[in-house]
Parts: C-alpha cells; structure tokens; sequence
C-alpha cells in the first residue's frame, strides 16, 4: 500500500486555496459525488475548459484536480442534496473564515444562494447552508460545546481565534504577558500559525525557537511580525507551490505554498499551483477512494478482522482521551480565571441578586439582554450566563455562574467537572493499554504468519459472483466458468454464455457446461503495491484489454488450455484418465430445443453444428496464492497463466491424496480460507507438484 502522509491544510494552504478557488468564480457545479464517506467530489466546469474536481477530504484537504477517478454509480444521500441544492449553480464568492482552516464556497442559483461550508481541522465536515444561515445538511452531524452542526440548526463558525492579518506592531506581544511558553510554541498557538510555520518564522528571522518571548529585543519582535505579515502576504497572491521529500524517507512528502521549507535538508520540486502539489502528493491515493470503499464493504459484511475492531477501537480511545483531556484542560482555565476575576464576577452576581429580588426572574432575565456584561439568564436553574474581562478590560470568554451562590462554588462546579472528565480520562488509557496488548499479541502472530508465507484470511458472508460456479483463468486472465450441478449447467448457459464467448464440454456424459467468458476476467492490479511477499494482487475487471468480438478467433494454445480445464472438472479426473477429450462451440450453437418426441433433463444441451475438438488432453491444473480485489483467495487456472501471474503455485494433477487432505496442506501453508482452497480443487483425488507454494522462503 502506497503510504500516505498525515499531514492536513495549515491556515496559510487554506490562505492560498481561496485564492485559487476564487479563479473559479463563474463556472458552474455539474454532479456531486461521494467515493467514499470521508471524501466528497464536486465537478466544476467553466466556458471553454475541461470539467475539472473539486476534492474534499474530511477534516484534511479541498483542492482541484483533473486526474480520472472512478465515481459510484449510486449517489450517496449527501451527493443527491448537494446535486438538489447545487446542481449547475454558479460559484459567486470564495471566503476563508479569518485566519481558520474554514472555507465558504458561495453558489447561486435560481432560488437564491447557498453556501458550501468545508471545515479542514480536526474531524472536519462538509456543511451546506441556506441563504438565512441555516443548516440544509452536514455531511456529519455533531454537538459542540460551543455550537451544533445538525439539519435544521443555525450554523456557527468554531470559536475565533486571533487573525494574524490583524496584527499590528510589536504591541502584538504585549497581549501574551509575561508568558514562560518559548517563541514557536507562542506564536504557534496565539498567532495560529500552527507548530510547523511557527518554526519557519523563526528560522527565517534567524531566532532561537526555544527563546522567551520577554526576553526578545524590539528589533526581533518587529522581525517576527514583518516575517509573519510577508508569509501571509504570499499565501494570499496567486503562486508557484512545493513538494517537499525527505531524501532519507520518501514517505515524508509535505506540501507548501513557500519556497522556504519549514525544515532542513528536503528535496524541492517546484509546481504551478497548490492544487497540483496537493494532487502530487494525495492524488493517487484519493483517486482510489471508491476501491478503498468497496474492499471496507467486504470487510464490513464479514465483520473485519479482529486486528481491524481493535485498531478502530483503539483509534477511538485516543480521540475519547485527547476530547476528555482537552475539555478538562478547558474547564480547569475556566475556573481558574473565575477566580482571578472574582471582584467582577461577584460585583455582577450582587447587582443581579439584587435586581431579581425587586423585579422577578421573569422581568430580570428579559432586561439581561441589554446589558454588556449579561449574556443571559436561566431562571429555571437559577444560574446567568456572564463575560470576563478580556485583557483590555472588554467583554471576553462567557461563564456561568450560580445568582444564589457564592463566584467560588461556582468555579468550584468547573473544577468538579474538570476532575471528572481527567478520571474518564484515565479510564480510557487504562481500556486502551488493554487493547494496545491484545493489538501487539495479534500483529506478533500476524507477523509469524506472513514469515511463513501465510496470508490474513477475511471470513466473508458474501462471494463473487463466479464462485458459486467451478473457475478459473486461461490467457491473459480471461474466466473460464462451469456447473457444478445439473442445476448449474442450466444457469452458466442461460445467464453467463453470451455473444462472442465460447462454450466448452468434455466429451464425456455428466460434464460440466463451461462459459470462457469474453471481458470478464481478473488482471494484475496497479492501485496497490502493499501486497504480502509471493501474493499476486488481482482486480476483477469486465472488460479485458484487447479481447477479440469472438473467442473463436482465439489461438489454439488459450482454447486448449479452456479445454483441459473443461475435462479436469469432468468425471475424467476421477476416472484416472491419463488423457480426456473437450470440444468448444459458439453459444448460438447451444439450446435446449429437440427434435420431435425428444426430451432433455436438467442440465442437459442440444448442441448442433460443427464443433471444435480438443483430443489428448494431459489433465493438468494450477492453483496460484493472490487477492481478488483485496480478498485473498486460491486462483485456479491453467498452469501457464497461473506461473506467468503468481509466484507461488502449485500444479495439480490426478493421484492418491484425497481432495480434503490436499486442501489441508494447501490451506496451513497459506493461510486460505479450507473452504475456499477445497472450492477451487478438481473432483477427486490429486497430486501436488509444488511451486513455492507450499514452501516459501
């Protein structure tokens, strides 16, 4: 599996991305779509250019690409409201919230406007919002503390925090007091720059970033700040972007709208747009989201694999810890300014007390809305929503605060919740050490497995729709299916012989009816390099490369191989026959129609015309190790085509050892699934002749 890289949008790429999504303005929305459920795809297109995407990964990424991608056939609900909602609009305005990793995509349309919402920190979301600023629906519903992202809620931005293109001379510092945190970690936070562009502002001034910032001179400040507004100034102009590569790790790829990487030592390539260097870097990996999608339904309907559960377990325990840590760390800073501004907060309660006592609740808390340190009042619990003085004695961060108590008790109830969300903290460390030991114990034996050139095995509930039929490979990978019943006989005719195909029988009564299907077949796949050592991985494909409009132009070597694997699933293989005799005709040769007073069983085929005769066929098969479409499975097929695709193999001829026993040994050397490897076998005892897949090294 091609890795990929963590890293999100900073606020100076969501900077530049506004620039170059505002060089949209003026083209229209075609279709929505939704490949996978953290990823949503927008098709712009403007006069006289090729439609181009829109790509947002949740929480990670939005940028323009024109590489291909395949797109589900079935819309999800959220691609159809988006089609509903914004189905040929006009894109009319492109805004980042302040200095956030918060974008507005502004679309009109004959009904008015609406807005595209694309939040890049976090978890994410994708929000689409009417003219009034009401939420028609997120692509997550979510409840903050602060706000709620739910249909039919008034949409609130997060929280602000301090917009740098708002910093004004070195009184900029001032505002961080007497701060013991060193330079990046200050302008990191405060400046909501982010830790990597805090280090790139530093190195660019040429200051230590583990310095005080009480402790730097006028000059150095005025450095910081002018360095801080040229970054911002570049981000906000159209430009060149840069892939940066770790020459000792050539998965640490990083993306940047500077010339300056924010570390040493990185390979540069430079690129015309953001966009593309987001593309250079994730392009590939998110073009296959509809693949990653398909193969987690796979697994989803099988349950997935215990290393699957409780890497997803563990997964949510560290977000429910880092939630729980940061809300505590919250809450406690909370409380701890109450009690810092305890004078203002207990002036506030007084005069409050004081005025429900003369006019009531009611009157009270309808007059609280005109006063400028009262947010509200809840008479129902007795408690008014108040502001603290922020550092230039204005109205700053809201709390609550109890009328009929004392400012101390309370900070006292944030405290108290502070300690109660530090023990679920801890609680969720103890579950995740837990499950942190069982992962270790299962990727030790995980390991031992692939050592030994076994493969993971996913118990599925459903099959591909060729293994309910005898199948294998010929040629380039072309299926070849057949009955394995009279019943079968009936359906591989009736449902999987079609035009241009090739019908295939052993000359022998009781023989399978066998398809050699025309388009339908498995080829090598290129979207995934992560395979197991010896593992061919395969994609079921319906249109092979270069498959003739009849398989009766074949070579004789492919019909020949078609041919034997017809009489290796007849009764010749239990026979013990050394050789076996198949023909081949077209499907309008093959019908179930008799002469007068003639009749045919279940199963059984009229088939008329000149045939294609195959004699002194060896009987002869191989079974290969490889995924289909990430589901790892035997592939049988003819020994040619299966040692030209997989690395380990083993061919199968009649013999002494009974069926299950070679299923067994096939299975314990590879992990298979028994069923799957006893599904793929011929009709009696065997011999195997093995090809690195039995022993592998």
């Amino acid at each position: 599996m091609v890795q990929v890289p963590e890293k999100g949008m900073s606020s100076f790429d969501v900077a530049r991305m506004r620039v170059e999504l505002s060089g949209m303005i003026g083209s229209r929305s075609q279709k929505a779509y939704q490949p996978h459920y953290e990823q949503v795809v927008i098709r712009m297109k403007d006069k006289g250019s090729p439609p181009v995407d829109l790509v947002i990964v949740r929480g990670k990424r939005a940028y323009l690409s024109g590489r291909d991608r395949p797109m589900p056939q079935n819309p999800s609900s959220f691609a159809m409201t988006l089609r509903k909602h914004i189905g040929n609009a006009r894109l009319v305005d492109v805004e980042q919230e302040g200095f956030d990793r918060v974008l507005y995509l502004k679309f009109e349309h004959g009904r008015g406007v609406v807005t595209l919402v694309i939040e890049m920190f976090r978890d994410g979301n994708v929000i689409l919002v009417d003219e009034s600023g009401e939420i028609i629906q997120p692509l997550t519903s979510a409840s903050y503390r602060s706000r709620t992202l739910k249909r039919g809620e008034q949409y609130s931005p997060p929280p602000p925090s301090l917009n740098p293109r708002e910093i004004n001379g070195i009184g900029f510092f001032e505002k961080f007091g007497k701060s013991d945190q060193d330079l990046e970690k200050t302008i990191a936070g405060r400046a909501n720059l982010g830790r990597s562009y805090a280090g790139l502002v530093c190195k660019l001034c040429g200051l230590d970033p583990r310095s005080r910032i009480d402790e730097l001179d006028d000059g150095s400040k005025e450095a910081v700040i002018k360095t801080i507004k040229d970054l911002i100034d570049q981000a906000d102009r159209p430009g060149k972007a840069f892939v940066n590569t770790h020459p000792d790790d050539s998965h640490n790829v990083s993306f940047s709208p500077f010339s300056n990487a924010p570390v040493n030592n990185v390979m540069k390539a430079e690129l015309d747009s953001l966009s593309e260097a987001i593309d250079h870097v994730f392009g590939e990996h998110d073009a296959n989201a509809l693949a990653r999608r398909m193969t987690e339904k796979v697994e989803e309907q099988s349950g997935g694999g215990e290393e699957d559960r409780l890497s997803r377990r563990a997964a949510q325990q560290r977000s429910g810890i880092d939630a729980f840590t940061e809300e505590a760390s919250e809450l406690q800073k909370i409380g701890s300014d109450m009690l810092t501004n305890w004078a203002h907060l207990e002036e506030i309660r007084t005069r409050i007390d004081s005025h429900i006592k003369d006019v009531g609740w009611s009157v009270a808390a309808n007059e609280a809305k005109r006063s400028e340190w009262i947010k509200e009042l809840d008479p129902a619990k007795k408690t008014a929503k108040v502001y603290l003085r922020d550092s230039n004695s204005a109205p700053g961060e809201c709390v609550e605060i109890e009328v009929e108590g004392t400012v101390h008790q309370s900070a006292q109830r944030y405290f108290e919740r502070s300690r109660s969300l530090k023990m679920k903290a801890q609680g969720a460390k103890r579950a995740l050490e837990v499950t942190e030991k069982r992962q270790t114990k299962i990727s030790s034996k995980a390991e031992k497995d692939r050592s030994k050139g076994r493969v993971k095995t996913i118990k599925r509930t459903r099959k591909f729709w060729f293994e309910r039929h005898r199948w294998g490979i010929v040629g380039p990978g072309r299926l070849i299916i057949g009955g394995r019943d009279a019943r079968g006989n009936d359906l591989i005719v009736k449902k999987h012989l079609s035009n241009g195909d090739l019908y295939l029988h052993a000359d022998l009564h009781g023989a399978p009816s066998c398809s050699l299907k025309r388009l339908d077949g498995l080829v090598e796949s290129e979207s995934d390099s992560s395979h197991d050592e010896g593992v061919a991985m395969l994609s079921l494909v319906q249109s092979i490369e270069g498959a003739p409009s009849d398989l009766q132009v074949l070579g004789e070597e492919e019909k020949e191989e078609a041919a034997t694997m017809a009489a290796c699933w007849s009764r010749a293989w239990g026979a013990g026959s050394a050789a076996a005799t198949a023909y081949h005709v077209r499907p309008s040769q093959v019908s179930k129609t008799t002469e007068s007073g003639e009749s045919l069983g279940r199963g059984s085929f009229v088939v008329r015309g000149i045939r294609g005769w195959h004699r002194d066929l060896v009987l002869k098969l191989a079974i290969g190790l490889g995924t289909v479409n990430g589901v790892p499975l035997p592939i049988p097929g003819s020994p040619r085509t299966i040692s030209s695709i997989c690395q380990r193999w083993v061919e199968i001829r009649p013999g002494n050892m009974k069926k299950e026993k070679a299923a067994s040994i096939i299975s314990k050397s590879t992990g298979l699934d028994h069923d799957d490897v006893l599904s793929a076998l011929p009709p009696g005892n065997c011999e195997l002749i093995d090809n690195g897949l039995l022993t592998w090294s």
